[in-house]
Parts: C-alpha cells; structure tokens; sequence
C-alpha cells in the first residue's frame, strides 16, 4: 500500500467544510492522527500507510484553517477548543465511538485537551516529542529563554511579518530545516527567526522537494493566519496551577534524542525523572537514537514499529484481543 491509495474526502461540521484523509477499512479500529504546524495531514503519511496495512483505519484531518480545510468565520478569534470539537464532530460524523490518537508537538495539545474532555472516547494516545505538561507542573526555572521561537511568535502580528518576507514554501523549508536540529531556534534581539536559516542550507535527507512541494501547495491554500492565532493561544482544558488532571488512558510519548525541545529548560528532566507520571500514571516513554524532532518522518519505520506495537497492546477492541 503506497500514499496513492489515501483517500480524501470533506465533511461538513461546525459549519466548515473540513479535509479528512483516511486509509483503511471502515470497519476497522480507528486511528486519528493530530499534525503539528507547520504541518499538514501529510506528515502522517507513513504511519497512515503502517497503521492501515496492520488491519487499523487510520483518519488524519486537516485543523479548520489549515491545508485544505476551511477557514474560520473569524481566524482571529480561532482557538485550540475549536479544533477539540472538530475532532469530536468528525468522530460523530464518521460513527467513531472510541479511537487511538496519534499527535505531534502543537496537535499534542490539542490531542490531551480531548483526551481529557473526552476519556470515555479514549484507547489510547501516542505523542511525538511532547509529553503532557499542565499547568500544575510548571516551575519557575521553565521559563523560555530570550528569542526562543515560542516566545517570538506569541507577540501579536510578529511571525505574520516575519513570515510575509518570503514565499510560503521559502517558509516552510526554513522551519523544517531549523526545526530538525539539535539546538534551540533562538534568534538575537535584531534578527527574525527566518533569518536563522541561510538560503544555501539544504533540506534534511529524509525530506524531499517533492515533500515540500506537497507542504508548500497546502499551505499556499489556507495561509498561516489560523494557525499562528491558534499557537497564541493560552486557553487550554488542561487544568489550573491548583489542579492536578490525570490522563487515565494507555499513553506513549516518543521522543527524539536530538529533539532540540528537549533542551528547554526543565522538559527533559520532567520526563525523566518520572514527575509526569503524576499526571499520566499508565505512561511509557521512548527516546529514539540521533532523532529529531521530526523523528516520525525522519526514522518512519522505528516510529511505526513503536506504534503498531502500542495500538496491539492497548486496543481493547483491536486485532490483537
């Protein structure tokens, strides 16, 4: 089975047309994979076709915004909530009444904001490079340093003119070339984050032009305006300062070694000291060797392997019961 195979279909929920790829068989057991940004459905595309020829339907939407999905009314007021409930329409939609998620980086939130609303839809959840991380368990030497990307693009309107200096495909290999490294994207007081990236740095290895041709088309369709509001966003169903959520479901989090997120202060020790395990009591956490934060598109094979055996072991209604 090959990407060719995916098909792709529009639902109309919430009042948007809304993209959904899927591979598979209807009457398999779902899995809903969450893309990150600046990422699409088609950063799943590997797992999509592992996961399908393991006997699993796999169904990967475009957010409302993004790809080929429709926009909001008002991209301004765009929040993560509003792709929970997406999610949960589109499961209704499709008659899903529990699912496996898969989700990366930024879809981590909104995949444990659902997870927790939700746990009565839940098998599973595996995440990729970002583990769960409330509220509650913040400390004040987490703090982001100075010109972290994060940081830049929380201010109103600064990646948007970042952004708009260049070509959206132009943008798209700079993050993913800047993203795949080692180090923290971190620019001086007097430079963007596009400028981190010479023009002359090539792509990594295992992402191709034709693979960033794919990524830049999408994006040419729907712009970075709902997804840059939607990064600033603050409001999360991830419990207060005072709370303490508990993820009940089965969770993975696979991690990768060279994952420059990991070099955030306090993340990598949170993960491995065991403190998130207060919050995720049924976790196992996996570090890939020499993996970026990419790791899924970087190395698909050990990430699929990772996740075939996690869906076998903790789909109580899957193949392997």
């Amino acid at each position: 089975m090959d990407k060719n195979k995916i098909s792709h279909r529009f639902l109309q929920v919430n009042g948007l047309k809304l993209h959904v790829a899927e591979l598979g068989s209807e009457s398999s057991p779902a899995v809903i994979f969450l893309h990150g940004f600046p990422e699409i459905w088609y950063t799943w595309r590997h797992q999509m076709i592992a996961v399908a020829n393991a006997g699993f339907r796999a169904i990967a939407p475009d957010y409302r915004g993004f790809g080929l999905s429709d926009p909001p009314a008002q991209p301004e007021k765009a929040l993560y909530d509003d792709f929970v409930n997406d999610i949960v329409s589109i499961l209704e939609y499709l008659n899903i009444p529990k699912v496996c998620v898969v989700a990366k980086d930024f879809g981590a939130w909104v995949a444990y904001s659902f997870v927790l609303l939700h746990q009565e839809k839940i098998e599973g959840i595996v995440t990729i490079g970002m583990a769960f991380m409330p509220p509650a368990a913040y400390k004040p030497h987490f703090a982001l340093p100075k010109g972290f990307y994060v940081l830049r693009w929380q201010e109103p309107g600064r990646a948007e003119a970042d952004f708009g200096r260049f070509d959206v495909k132009t943008v798209v290999r700079n993050i993913y070339i800047l993203f795949s490294g080692s180090e923290m994207p971190i620019a001086d007081e007097n430079e963007e984050i596009m400028d981190l990236v010479k023009p002359s740095t090539p792509l990594p290895s295992w992402f191709t032009e034709e693979d960033l041709a794919t990524y830049a088309a999408l994006y040419e369709k729907s712009g970075f305006q709902t997804a840059l509001q939607v990064y600033r966003s603050t409001r999360l169903n991830l419990g207060s300062a005072e709370q303490v959520p508990i993820v009940k479901a089965p969770t993975m989090v696979i991690i990768g070694e060279e994952d420059y997120a990991m070099k955030v202060p306090g993340v990598d020790e949170y993960i491995r000291s065991g403190e998130v395990k207060k919050y995720v009591p049924n976790l196992e956490t996996v570090y890939v060797s020499n993996g970026c934060h990419f790791v899924h598109e970087q190395f698909p094979e050990r990430v699929n392997q990772l996740i075939l055996t996690f869906l076998n072991d903790n789909y109580k209604h899957g193949l392997a019961c």
